[in-house]
C-alpha cells in the first residue's frame, strides 16, 4: 500500500505547562513501562492462550476482569442486547447467539479535577485459525521466537489490550494520578458486527477521546472505509447426470454472480472522493472479499443451491443503508440483464454482520498532536507519527459516528493478521506501550502523588 507523506504536527513543549510532564517525569514513566514489560508479555501470553473464537470469549474476559479488579477498577460486565439490533443505528445485523459472551469495562475516577477523560479500547474476539498444520507453532500456543510472539489474536489485537493495561499500570507505578477519568474497554464482536462497541455506547460510556490499539505498524489511522457484510443464496435447477442439459448449476450461477460483484467493486473504487486525499494512495479501498462458499447436495448431481458470504467497502460520508440499497439494486439488474442468469430466481441477499459507515479523523486535533509527541518520545530515534488509511472496518467508526468521540487508532507492528502464523513484534509493543502511557498523561493531565514530588 502506498502511503501519504507523514503529517507534521505542532510542537508540544514538554518543559512548560502545555504538557503536564517535565522531561525527568517522562523518563520515569518510560522506565516504569520497561520494568514491567516481562510481566506484560506473560499477561499477553495468557490472553492468546485463551482461544476466544466467536461465542467463546468468556475465558479471556474473565482474565481481563480479574486483572482490572486486582488494580482497583470499578468493573462492569454486560452482554450485547439483541433487542437493539435493527433499532439502534450503531448496531449491525446478526443472528448469532452470544448469551455467554460479555463486554468488560473497567472505570477509574480521578482524585483530581480538570482533566479530560479517556477510553482505552481493545477487542478480544479472534477469527478462525484455518488449518493448524500450516502454522509454524500451534495457533493458540502463544510461542515466543526472538522478538516475535506467535498466535491467533497476538497481533489482532490482544497485544493492544495488554499495552492499554500496562500503560496505565506504568503511570501508577511511576507515582502519577491522571486528572481525568479513565475507562478500560475490552469488547467482543469487532471481527463480525461491531456490536460490542455499539453496546458500550448503549450502556452510556463516553469519553473525550478513545484510543484503540489495533495493530497499525505504529502509525495513526486517518480514515477507514465503511463496510457491509452479506450472504447471497442462489438457486439452480437440480438434475441427474444423464439429464444434465435440463439442469442449471447453482454453483455456476454463484460464480457468475461473483463476477458481477467484481464489476461493482471496480465501479465503487472509481468513486474515490477528491475531498479525501488520504485515499489517493490506497490501491483498493473497497476490497470485495468472498470469504466462504458452499453449495450442492450430491457430488454426482447438478447442484440446486449455493450460498456465499463476503464483505465490500465504501468511502466515508455515506450511510451504510444507502450503500446496501445500491448493492441490492445492482444485483437485481445484473440478474435481469445477464443472459446467463435470465430465468434464474433472483438472488437472496442477507445482511450478516458489520453494516457501518466509515470515518475520517480530521487533522490538527489536540489529541493527535499529543499522540504524535508521545510517539516520538517513546522511541530513541524520535520518529514522526505517520497517518494512513485502513480500508477495513474499525470500532473507531462506531465511536466517531454514533458517540461523537475523538477516535484514535494506533498500535504495534504485527504480521499475518487473519492469516497463518499471526505474530506481534515485541520491541514494537514496548514502544507503543510507552507511547500510550505518555499520551494518557498528556491528554488527561497527570499529577505526581505526594511521595513522588
Amino acid at each position: 500500500m502506498n502511503e501519504p507523506p507523514s503529517l507534521r504536527y505542532p510542537a508540544v513543549d514538554v518543559a512548560r505547562d502545555k504538557h503536564p510532564l517535565a522531561p525527568a517525569n517522562i523518563e520515569r514513566i518510560i522506565k516504569a513501562v520497561e520494568n514491567r514489560f516481562d510481566e506484560q508479555v506473560e499477561f499477553l501470553t495468557r490472553l492468546v492462550r485463551a482461544a476466544s473464537l466467536r461465542g467463546n470469549e468468556a475465558s479471556v474476559q474473565k482474565i481481563v476482569a480479574n486483572a482490572l479488579e486486582e488494580r482497583g477498577y470499578d468493573v462492569r460486565s454486560f452482554p450485547i442486547d439483541p433487542a437493539r439490533i435493527g433499532k439502534d443505528p450503531a448496531f449491525s445485523p446478526t443472528r448469532f447467539d452470544l448469551k455467554d459472551s460479555t463486554i468488560v469495562v473497567g472505570s477509574k475516577r480521578s482524585p483530581h479535577e480538570g482533566g479530560r477523560s479517556l477510553a482505552l479500547n481493545a477487542h478480544v474476539d479472534v477469527v478462525p485459525v484455518g488449518t493448524s498444520a500450516r502454522w509454524r507453532y500451534e495457533p493458540f500456543s502463544a510461542t515466543r521466537d526472538g522478538d516475535w510472539l506467535y498466535g491467533r489474536g497476538a497481533g489482532d489485537m490482544k497485544a493492544g489490550l495488554a499495552a492499554n493495561l500496562f500503560a496505565l499500570d506504568a503511570l501508577s507505578s511511576a507515582g502519577f494520578d491522571l486528572k481525568g477519568a479513565v475507562q478500560f474497554q475490552s469488547v467482543i464482536e469487532e471481527e463480525t458486527t461491531g456490536n460490542g462497541a455499539a453496546m458500550v455506547l448503549a450502556e452510556g460510556f463516553r469519553a473525550d477521546a478513545v484510543l484503540i490499539s489495533e495493530p497499525t505498524d505504529e502509525k495513526l489511522v486517518s480514515a477507514n472505509t465503511g463496510v457491509i457484510k452479506f450472504a447471497i443464496t442462489v438457486q439452480g435447477v437440480p438434475a441427474h447426470p444423464f439429464e444434465v442439459a435440463t439442469g442449471r448449476s447453482a454453483i455456476d450461477i454463484a460464480i457468475r454472480t461473483i463476477e458481477h460483484l467484481r464489476q461493482l467493486e471496480q465501479e465503487w473504487i472509481a468513486e474515490r472522493p477528491i475531498t479525501q486525499p488520504d485515499f489517493a494512495g490506497v490501491d483498493n479501498p473497497i476490497a470485495l472479499t468472498i470469504g466462504t462458499i458452499s453449495g450442492g447436495e450430491w457430488l454426482a448431481s447438478v447442484p440446486s443451491e449455493c450460498r456465499f458470504e463476503g464483505r465490500i467497502g465504501f468511502y466515508p460520508g455515506e450511510i451504510a443503508e444507502a450503500r446496501a440499497a445500491r448493492f441490492e439494486s445492482f444485483l437485481r439488474k445484473a440478474s435481469l440483464n445477464d443472459p446467463q442468469l435470465q430465468g434464474c430466481p433472483e438472488p437472496e441477499i442477507e445482511w450478516v454482520g458489520v453494516k457501518q459507515g466509515g470515518y475520517v479523523l480530521a487533522p490538527g486535533t489536540d489529541a493527535e498532536a499529543l499522540l504524535a509527541k508521545a510517539h516520538s518520545l517513546a522511541d530513541s530515534s524520535q520518529r514522526e507519527l505517520q497517518r494512513f488509511v485502513m480500508p477495513c472496518y474499525l470500532d473507531a467508526a462506531v465511536f466517531a459516528l454514533h458517540g461523537d468521540m475523538t477516535s484514535l487508532v494506533y498500535g504495534p507492528v504485527a504480521e499475518h493478521i487473519h492469516a497463518v502464523d499471526e505474530r506481534v513484534n515485541l520491541p514494537s509493543l514496548l514502544r507503543v506501550t510507552k507511547a500510550i502511557a505518555l499520551f494518557a498523561a498528556a491528554w488527561c493531565g497527570a499529577e505526581a502523588r505526594a511521595e513522588h514530588v
